[in-house]
Order: structure tokens, then sequence, then C-alpha cells
């Protein structure tokens, strides 16, 4: 044995060498990285540190110096399959270099001495997801993920492919101090200050892994903490160890009674009753050889038949800390057969071994780098790789996790694999702006003959079908020309042309959990659909068009001028008001009929008392105690309707008739003109009667007559419908016909709203009404709000806050209320349980990795069979905004008025909070499962088809994710029949509305939904009988059979 330290094998400062943190060897042998204090990753030489004597030796020492890091930097790792480099510091980001194969750009820093690189090692990602210093890093040994661990207890998952963050684990309770990977890459083990040990379960996941396939991945196996009671929080590191064997973790800053040792915990059952114990202070890194060793030379007579040796192997284990000694262990002997005592002049922060396991190098924090160099036969005689593979088998190192019941699991599992590996092909050409049929995939629409997705000889675009030879004859849809407007962005520079460079950003993985983050998102990018969760809450989209005024209010505002005061020409209360609000305060005005004037000089209505005889005999109970008042639209001078609800034209002021001369639009208008002027007889309840006109092209339609002003008009091609001051609504046919005689409600209606034959009608004191004009009936009695609105007074707290108010309140085509609340709150009423129902409120928008404002997969959905049809006929949602988008529209509304406003801020914190907090650590994928279950219900309640199809699916996704049996189940059951009927009960009673869900066919959505769940082994014995039952692999098991025949 000799030691090697070299006097240029340091991080050298101006005063005293940096402290070393941390050492790696790559996986040839041919490179030591080392980090320190000095915020620089320095690659050397192997052969140039075993050389180091040899004053001859005249290659390069230092390979490469790297410095991207801002701070210290506490852990260098090579990747395993000698790709990547990974560095840690605690600038709380983990930096991934590459190696350049072209020849460094520069000879060497500017203004340093430091020598020039050798080697060009460039930075190829940053990965942020640390909120504090980073201590450890590890690599799985396939190098397919990544895992760094810092003081902000987190244990944080990236892709080794991708580097995407595919999760974050947080149940640590303290800072995170080591990581080391089981050699059989079946599991991890992280330590840390709350004096643990986790052992986490993993799959090595695809190179095309996200953050929504590994939900059910990474899962806490056990918890050790027996060795570590009284270990001391002094440590900067706890670097652990696994075996190469796979049988064993040697575990830092354990203690045995009072008395520091490494503990040795057994694979399986996580026990540790071996302890190593002649530290004198804490123990902070552990590392074992990575070959194993025969006590000595094998000779022929030990081998069996097989070539196999007879004899044991032993592992190797070296153990260094805070009293500056390192020793060495192997499983032969009960001691340590290596003992270096006062190694360095501080304490020992990391270990790495050479690949052959005999030279072993050490960093301290007196700046040292030194290495061990053991001669031949001192640890003993290096077994061959294939040992290690030998003894890692028995764990399963080389077989993927699940096995295949039978060849129909087999068959269904490449059939789902299939259909997705469609969907993304879809979506990639969507993006990549490939227009080829086969590149679209079968969203909604009709269904028509489509058989199953096994089907491979059809191609389905918006659910028809056509055949494979006919593809070439489809046309290509027309390409956007805001892209090429993009690509065609020319700017001058210095006199030339130069297109404009278009920023391309790499995500990688920032957010803290797998909720939504808040992001402006270009409308191009919301075209493709998605059923994973979002990754981004999308704020760009406007939630009601423009606002009063239109796009003139939008951008001049709609400021009025201030009236023209008598005795101010200098207009000094003007400036007055106008110095007030540029502090941000708003002064207090009175919109009057020349304009704005302080409330001092404003006109107030006369108070007259209504005489004792004129009072009415009678009170109205509703509005004698009702508590809610909602408010009464004012009484406008004209008021226009179209017959499709598109914008009317600008009047102002003059006839319609006159406004519309030359016009050759088709659209119905119709215009309620309410007395403006005085009165011809002098008494105030004289008023010229309401003029009622219906036009097309500026001649009169029919005309009538209204003896009270109109508050509120709607209407569509059905029929025509207005609400008067004197609690009237009045109809009539599109011809004018007077249908039926007036409805007089208790008080004067202030929410009108029209969808085919049903009208909605709700009145000041809260009651809600809904007719069928068409039947001339009710779907229910009439309701009041007071449910929804005494909810969310509850919800508001004790501070001072806005009262709830209505958003919108408007009708589906099946004539369901749907009601927005300003608290961020959507229902609707069932006719069939006489309740009102949530389908959207501020809990699943700040707790559900499916919250988005823009879901493309319903907001674009289109139909093959109304392409370039009007959005709206007859004022009747067509067949491509089946219910109108209402969840879509309801969650919008959710955001705009908690997550914008800021009224969700503490929910938002309680959710950061408990995604942390023990005993809930299922949070996010609950209340997700949870959203997704309240989607699926209420596009059921609203019958909204295309929208129920899309959720189901989704959901259908996330069960098998998430390996819920009890649900799939459940799910699979209810597409069959009843759900909560008992298995050996088949009599039940068919017809053909049973047969189908809000829809469509309950055979379609449970073939859909098992071919989704297919590819899960773990659910295959659930979903194998539900696929042999619906003949999904007779046509697979068909072909399998003729080519066993031949």
């Amino acid at each position: 044995m000799r030691i090697i330290r070299a006097p240029w094998l340091t991080h050298p400062g101006e005063i005293k060498d940096f402290e070393a943190y941390s050492c790696h060897i790559s996986p040839d042998g041919s490179r030591l990285v080392t980090a320190a204090g000095d915020g620089h990753v320095r690659i050397w030489s192997t052969e140039a540190i075993y050389n180091a004597h040899d004053s001859n030796y005249t290659k390069p020492r230092q390979l490469a110096a790297i410095s991207h890091h801002s701070g210290t930097i506490h852990t260098v790792r090579f990747s395993g399959n000698n790709k990547y480099l990974a560095s840690g510091a605690d600038d709380k980001i983990v930096c991934i270099y590459v190696l350049d194969p072209n020849p460094p750009a520069h000879a060497s820093t500017f203004g340093t001495n430091e020598p020039p690189p050798v080697e060009n090692w460039r930075v190829f990602r940053r990965l942020i997801g640390h909120d504090n210093d980073i201590q450890d890093l590890g690599w799985s040994y396939d190098s397919s993920i990544l895992v760094s661990v810092g003081l902000d207890s987190k244990v944080v998952i990236w892709s080794g492919h991708t580097f995407e963050k595919l999760k974050t684990l947080s149940q640590h309770q303290s800072h995170v101090k080591g990581i080391t990977f089981d050699p059989a890459n079946k599991y991890f083990a992280t330590a840390s200050d709350d004096r643990t040990i986790k052992i986490f379960r993993f799959t090595s996941p695809p190179p095309n892994a996200t953050a929504y396939d590994q939900l059910n991945n990474f899962i806490l196996e056990h918890t050790i903490t027996a060795p570590f009671q009284s270990s001391p929080l002094t440590t900067y590191f706890r670097r652990c160890s696994w075996s190469p064997d796979g049988n064993h973790i040697a575990a830092a800053n354990s203690v045995n009674g009072p008395v520091s040792s490494v503990a040795i915990i057994n694979r399986g059952n996580w026990d540790s009753d071996i302890n190593l114990i002649g530290h004198e202070l804490p123990i902070e890194v552990c590392a074992f050889s990575p070959r194993m060793f025969y006590r000595e030379k094998l000779t022929p007579a030990q081998l069996d038949q097989n070539g196999h040796p007879t004899v044991p192997s032993v592992t190797v284990i070296a153990c260094a800390g805070q009293d500056k000694s390192l020793s060495v262990w192997n499983t032969s002997f009960a001691r340590p057969f290596v003992i270096m005592q006062d190694l360095t002049a501080k304490s020992i922060t990391d270990l790495a071994w050479s690949c052959d396991g005999e030279s072993l190098f050490l960093t301290s924090l007196d700046g040292s780098i030194t290495t061990v160099v053991f001669e031949p036969g001192e640890l003993g005689y290096p077994a061959p790789i294939q040992e290690n593979e030998r003894s890692l088998s028995k764990f399963g190192a080389s077989r993927k996790a699940g096995i295949i019941e039978g060849p129909e699991a087999l068959l269904l599992e490449e059939n789902s694999k299939a259909g997705e590996l469609k969907g993304v092909q879809g979506r990639m050409g969507e993006l990549m702006g490939d227009g080829t049929p086969h590149a679209i995939p079968s969203t909604n629409g009709t269904n028509g003959t489509a058989s199953a997705p096994a089907a491979s000889s059809a191609i389905i675009t918006n659910g028809t079908s056509s055949a494979t030879d006919q593809s070439n004859q489809t046309t290509q849809p027309p390409a956007d020309t805001r892209v090429e407007e993009l690509k065609s962005r020319v700017t001058i520079v210095n006199g030339k042309k130069r297109v404009k460079p278009i920023l391309v950003s790499a995500s990688s993985g920032l957010a803290e959990s797998a909720l939504p983050q808040t992001q402006l998102v270009s409308a191009a990018t919301q075209g493709a659909r998605s059923d994973a969760p979002h990754t981004i809450l999308d704020l760009s989209k406007p939630y009601d068009g423009f606002p009063k005024g239109g796009l003139a209010g939008l951008l001049i505002g709609n400021k009025r001028k201030f009236a023209d005061i008598e005795g101010d020409e200098e207009k000094r209360i003007e400036k007055r008001l106008t110095g007030a609000t540029r502090n941000g305060s708003a002064s207090i005005v009175v919109n009057g009929p020349d304009g704005l004037v302080p409330p001092s000089t404003g006109s107030r209505p006369p108070q007259s008392e209504v005489p004792e005889p004129l009072r009415p005999a009678l009170f109205n109970p509703n509005l004698s105690v009702s508590q809610i008042r909602l408010a009464t639209p004012m009484v406008r001078s004209v008021i226009l309707r179209t017959v499709d609800g598109s914008e009317p034209p600008q009047t102002n002021g003059a006839d319609t008739s006159s406004s519309q001369q030359g016009s050759n639009d088709d659209t119905v208008v119709l215009e309620v003109r309410n007395a403006s002027g005085p009165t011809r007889t002098g008494r105030p309840q004289d008023r010229d009667p309401t003029r009622v006109n219906c036009t097309r092209r500026g001649q009169s339609l029919w005309q009538d007559y209204l003896p009270k002003a109109v508050l509120q008009l709607t209407g569509n091609s059905k029929f025509w419908a207005a609400s008067c001051e004197d609690a009237s609504v009045h109809v009539w046919t599109p011809a004018g016909r007077r249908l039926v005689n007036p409805f007089v409600v208790e008080a004067q209606p202030v929410i009108m709203d029209c969808r085919g034959w049903w009208l909605l009608c709700i009145t000041a004191v809260g009651t809600c009404y809904v007719w069928n004009i068409k039947t001339m009936s009710a779907p229910h009695p009439p309701i009041h709000l007071a449910p929804i609105l005494d909810a969310a007074i509850h919800s508001q707290g004790l501070h001072l806050t806005p009262s709830p108010s209505i958003i919108f309140a408007r009708l589906n085509s099946q004539g369901r209320i749907i009601v927005a609340m300003s608290n961020g709150d959507g229902y609707t009423y069932s006719p069939s349980m006489f309740v009102w129902q949530r389908l959207s409120e501020p809990w699943w928008a700040v707790g559900s990795q499916y919250w988005n404002t823009t879901d493309s997969s319903v907001g674009n959905l289109q139909s093959s069979s109304d392409q370039g049809v009007s959005a709206e006929r007859d004022n009747q949602v067509s067949i491509e905004n089946v219910s109108a988008g209402i969840i879509p529209l309801l969650e919008r509304n959710t955001t705009n008025h908690s997550l914008m406003r800021g009224r969700a801020y503490f929910l938002q914190r309680l959710i950061k909070a408990l995604l942390s907090a023990e005993g809930f650590e299922g949070l996010e994928s609950s209340v997700s499962v949870a959203h997704l279950e309240n989607r699926v219900a209420a596009a059921l309640t609203l019958g909204a088809r295309d929208e129920f199809k899309i959720y189901l699916l989704m959901y259908a996704k996330r069960l098998g994710a998430e390996g819920l049996k009890g649900k799939v189940v459940e799910l699979l059951r209810s597409l069959r029949g009843d759900p909560f009927i008992d298995e050996d009960y088949e009599e039940q009673e068919s017809s053909d509305k049973e047969d189908e869900l809000c829809g469509w066919k309950k055979e379609d959505l449970l073939k859909e939904v098992v071919l989704i769940l297919g590819k899960h082994r773990d659910l295959q014995r659930i979903t194998v009988p539900y696929a042999r039952s619906l003949n999904i692999l007779d046509d697979r098991l068909g072909d399998q059979q003729m080519v066993t025949d031949m």
C-alpha cells in the first residue's frame, strides 16, 4: 500500500487551498473529478496521479476546470454510462455536463492562472428544483434517473435522459445529506438529519417518461430509525453506500450506545444487527469497493463444472469521518485490516474507489486530495464482474417488474401501447405541421360504424373511418398563417435584412410540486389535445370578452369627462379630484347626465311618501321577508337583441331602420324603445308606451306596444321574451304573435336567458323560473338562490370582503340552470333530485394537477359532420359544443375570481404546507383523482356528450397510473351495467336507453377504457376478461394461430 498526495492535486486559493467536499471516478477509470469551495469542478487524469512520483511524466494532469456554479460545490458524480457528469452546489442548482468531442474554444480563462483545458466539458442542463443547498447526488446503475438531495428536506428525482423532473419526495422532516442506489436497480436509500434512512422502491423509467407516468413509481418501502436514535447532528454529510452484491447498506453516522459506528443494514428485512465500531468521532462517509474479492487466488479445483467458483466472495468497505482517520474492512474479519489515523488535518468528506477496486481517493476539509493505492493481494483478489452479476441476479437485476399473465394479457398490452403511440404521433404531427390523416387522433364526433381501435385497417379521423387506400386522396389542411408570419419576421440590422430569432426554451421542472403553475401561454400551443395532468395554468384567455364599450373601451377606457359646474370656471374641483387619484385612491363622484360631478352637487331623487290609501292591502311574503336583493337593471332608453346573440348594430341614438339602410345582413333584430321624454299629460304615471319593433335589413317585420318600461330582453329563432318593471314577462313568436298571457312573478326580473325552447328568469329576490315555451310547462317548481348564496357567504371567513354576487346565469341545451359566483364556485340545479350541485370550486384550482382554464381537449371539440357550419344556429348550441363547454367555462370563472384576484392565496399556502406534512403524502394524487371524478359526474349531469368521453378516458388513464384496483373494477362494472349490483346477479332489464351513457354506447366506452388500462400489468387480471368478452383480442389471436399452423 502506498499513499499519493500530489502537491498540484488541490483547489488552490490565494492564501490556502479551498476545502474539498467531493470526488468521484469515471466508469472507465481515466478521470477523477473533485469539487471544492472555489466553485470549480476540476477533472484530473488518474494516470497522472498514479505517476505523480515520476518526474519524466509529461502528459496533462488537469483535464478541465469548469466554473458554472455561484457557490460552494458539495457533490460531483459521473453517470454509470460515462456520458454525463453532475454537480450540486449551495446555489440550489444541479448542473449536467457532457464531454464535447470538439477541442476547447479558448486556451485558458482570461485573468487566471488556470492551465489551458485539455477536454471540452460544456453545460448540458441546469436543473432547478431545490429551495436550499444540494448535499449529495446519485445516479441509478442504468443511468435512467438522477436523484438529488439537500437541506430543503426534499428528494428530487430527474430523468436521466431528458432531465425533466419526474417526482419530488418530501417524506423526510429534516436535512437530507446522503443518497445511495441499489446495484440491482430496485431501491435507493436516503439518509437525513431526522435520524432516519428511508428506502424507496422504484422501476427504471423509459426515456420518454414524464411526471404523469411516474405517479405510481418511487414509493416509500421502509423507514430505518433504530441505529440513529441518538446520532449527532454535527456531521456535514451522511454518505451511505450499497454493497456490490446488493445484500447490505453501510449507514454513516450511526451509533451503538454512546459509540459512533457504521450500521450494516440487511436487505429485505432492513435490520441492522452488525455495527463497525472503532472511530472516535462521527463517521461522515462510507464507500463499498465496486468489486468483490476472494481471499485467495482461485485454482481449477475451486471451480464447479459451469466454471463458477465454489469459495465465498467478500466485500470491502472504507469508512472515514471527523476523526481524520480511514478504516478499511471486509466481511472476513471482525476488525478492520487497515487503519490510518491523522491521514488529514481536518474531517474527511468523501471517498471514491477506482473501477478495479484497488485504489481509493479521498477529499478533506483541509483542501487535500489523497490517493491510497493497495498492492495486489492486500485487499484480496478481485472477482470477475460476472460474480457481481450472478449475486445480483437473485434480486432480479436484469428483469423488469411485472409478469405477463398470459398471451391474452400480452396482446392487450400491445394493443394498449399501439393506441397510445398512435395518439402521441398524432399530437407530434400537429406540433410539427404534419397534415397527413394518419397523424390525427380519434377524438370525438360521430362514431359511425367504426369498430374497436384494434382494427388497424381503418384510419379514424374525428370519429369517421376511411380505408387506407383513400388516405392519399385526403386534402391537407391549410397552413396556419400565423406560423408563416412568425417564420418571416425580418428586422433591419446595420442596413441588412435579418430574420428575427425565435426564443426556444426548455423546461427543467421548475415547479415545486406537480400542481399547475400560472403562466401566459401562446394561443398557438393550445390546439393539441392532452389528457395528462397540466403543468402550466394558462391565464392568457379573457373570461368575458371585451369590457363595456367594446374595443374602444378596452383601448381608450370608459372614463367620462367632468361636467361643467357653475361658479367653478377654473375647474378647481376637477383638479382636486384628479389629484386625489394619483396615489392610487379612488375619488367618489356621481355619474350625472352631463358628466361626472361631486356627490355634494349631484341631484338626488325626490323622496315622496306614498299616501296611506294607495298602499297595497296585501304584501308579497317574498318581498317582505327576503334578505336577498339582487340589483335591478336600470331602465334603458334603447335595448337591442339579435336573433343569433351576436353584437347588435350601433345605433348612437338613431333609429335602427335608418342605421341599417343598405345593409346586406339578414340578421333579425328586436329593438325596444322605452319612453324617455316628458309625459304628454303632465302626470308622472302617464308615460308613453314602450315600442317593440322587429326588423331585418332595416325593414320592419312586426311591431307591438307595452304599457310598462322593459328591463330585460332575450330571444332566438323560436321565440322572443321581454320583462317589464311591473314584474311581468311577455313572450312573442318569431312573427310577433302573443304566444301566451304575460307571466307575473313576485319581483322584477333581473336576469333572463333562453336556449332553444327554454326560458330562464331570475327575479330580484333570487327566485329562478324555467319554462318550456313549446310545451307550456316547467321542469321543476320555482327554486331559490339562497342555498348557493349562503354557502358563498359562509366560505368568506371573518375578514371584510365584498359580498358574493352572481357573475352569470345561463341555460344549457337541456334546460339546466348554470350559475357562476364571484367567489369562484359554479353550480347547476338538478331537476330530478331537486337540489343544487356544485360543479367547480377553488379547491380543485389549487389542489388538482388537471386544472387548466384552456383545456384544449374540450375547448376545441369539432365534429366532422358540421364542418363549416355556424357556431350557433337558431341560438342552439352546435354539436361540436355540446353543453357549450360549460365545465371549462365554470372553471375559467373560478380561475378569474379566485386565483387571479388573490382570493385563494391562503388556500394555496395551506396546500403547499400540506404537501410536506406527515399524513398528507397522497394529497395531490387524491385531489387530482377526485377532480376528474367531479368532471365526469358534471358532464354526465349536464348531458355534455363529448366532454363526458374525454373526461372519462382521462379518468381511466389516471386510475391505471395509480393502480387503484377497486375503482377500476367499479368503473368497468358501471360501463357494463349497474356499479352497485352483485357480481352473481345476471338478470337485468335491458333497453336501448340503458345501453347508452350520455349519448355513447356503453360497449364502445368500455372497449376504449379496457384498451387504456390494458398496458398496466397489475390490472390485467381485471381487464383481460373484459377484453375477451368484448372480442378485442380475437383478430390478433387469429393471426398468431395462422402463423403457428404454417
